[in-house]
């Protein structure tokens, strides 16, 4: 009885299966692409700061341009507890050795800032207090997620339209999707135009204003949708 009943379930699995198939044949359907961009401008800029006593040829100390350096950070209104991070965070300060006996200190620290505007202003102050060793690190858009999936349904409403469009032309309608499938998507790495700025050596005397201006980010998707056709 129970080899009867398992002989049963499987021929009825069996022509489930091939029932499926051959609707899915049978029917009449219409398959079209649709893609969707966008472009978005960075709001998140990293920028890697170096203090060394070197770049003050021993005039002031990695502790006293540290704390120079935090004051000019808060004047710009920067919340140094979200925005200011030390880079090598196993040991506080790094020394090394030079011209012999010679130690000099230095100091490693990531600073995140979310426009141009004010990536431009903390280097003209950092560079007012002799701190120059300063590099234009990654950039980020904090929203990348819900901006792709907005652009994903875009591309499908797209290729909704396109359908719409050709099953007209036929004098006939268009059904419900019956399979959607992503075929690409991706996300252009951001590039800043100075992706390798570097302010270095200068003395308090000179002013920095590089002119500071961010390629957007490119996010795109493209989709493979079927109809049926009514």
């Amino acid at each position: 009885m129970k080899l009867l009943i398992s002989i049963s379930i499987l021929c009825f699995t069996s022509l489930y299966a091939q029932s499926q198939q051959k609707n899915f044949i049978d029917q009449p359907y219409i398959e079209v692409k649709g893609s969707a961009d966008t472009l978005v401008t960075p709001d998140l800029l990293y920028m890697d700061i170096t203090i060394s006593e070197e770049d003050s040829k021993g005039r002031s100390s990695v502790e006293e341009l540290e704390k120079q350096m935090l004051s000019e950070l808060e004047k710009l209104s920067i919340d140094l507890e979200k925005q200011l991070f030390v880079a090598d965070a196993s040991s506080n300060f790094k020394s090394y050795f030079l011209s012999g006996q010679k130690v000099l200190k230095t100091k490693h620290y990531n600073l995140l800032v979310y426009k141009a505007s004010t990536l431009g202003e903390v280097l003209k102050r950092l560079q007012s207090i002799g701190i120059a060793n300063i590099n234009l690190g990654k950039t980020e858009y904090s929203k990348i997620d819900d901006l792709q999936t907005h652009v994903k349904a875009k591309a499908v409403q797209g290729a909704k339209l396109s359908a719409e469009a050709m099953t007209k032309a036929l004098d006939q309608k268009l059904g419900k999707a019956i399979y959607i499938s992503e075929s690409n998507s991706y996300v252009y790495p951001l590039q800043a135009k100075f992706s390798s700025l570097q302010v270095r050596g200068m003395s308090s005397t000179e002013e920095v204003t590089p002119e500071l201006s961010f390629n957007q980010i490119e996010i795109k998707s493209e989709v493979l949708v079927r109809f049926i056709l009514d």
